[in-house]
């Protein structure tokens, strides 16, 4: 499991020209699965996403979690996260996790977040969908399971 965390002032999802999710001042996430991610994964990475130190304080030090400062979170299905890239000018996609078991996942993952934290929003597995951002700092992490 990876997720790609970026620190946000807005973000959002548009699938066929229509919104279907924006959050103001919080985190674009983006998620993929391999085929050994269970809710341990999720559960261990969920954890830290909601308690990692991304914003900043009074001081402008960056000192606070997600919880802390009460960002929204908009949660987005990313395939291409689990591809492999390392040979060729082609990504391979066999250390995916599959379609049903990726799709069980994110919902999974986006149940227990939104079981944890009350702002969350997401994106739709599956869809083909335009992503709008304004990444601040600009601050980006990569979380592996």
């Amino acid at each position: 499991m990876k997720i790609l965390i970026q620190r946000v002032s807005r973000a959002s999802v548009k699938i066929d020209n229509k919104d279907v999710s924006s959050i103001t001042n919080g985190v674009l996430v983006f998620v993929g699965f391999d085929p050994k991610d269970s809710l341990d994964e999720i559960k261990r990475l969920s954890k830290k996403l909601l308690n990692y130190k991304i914003f900043s304080d009074e001081n402008g030090r960056i000192n606070l979690s997600i919880l802390e400062s009460e960002s929204e979170i908009l949660l987005v299905p990313q395939v291409t996260l689990s591809a492999n890239t390392k040979k060729g000018l082609k990504p391979s996609f066999s250390k995916a996790a599959s379609h049903e078991k990726a799709l069980a996942l994110f919902e999974e993952f986006s149940e227990h977040l939104q079981n944890s934290y009350s702002k969350v929003k997401t994106g739709e597995f599956g869809a083909d969908m335009s992503i709008g951002l304004v990444n601040e700092g600009p601050i980006t992490f990569l979380f592996e399971a």
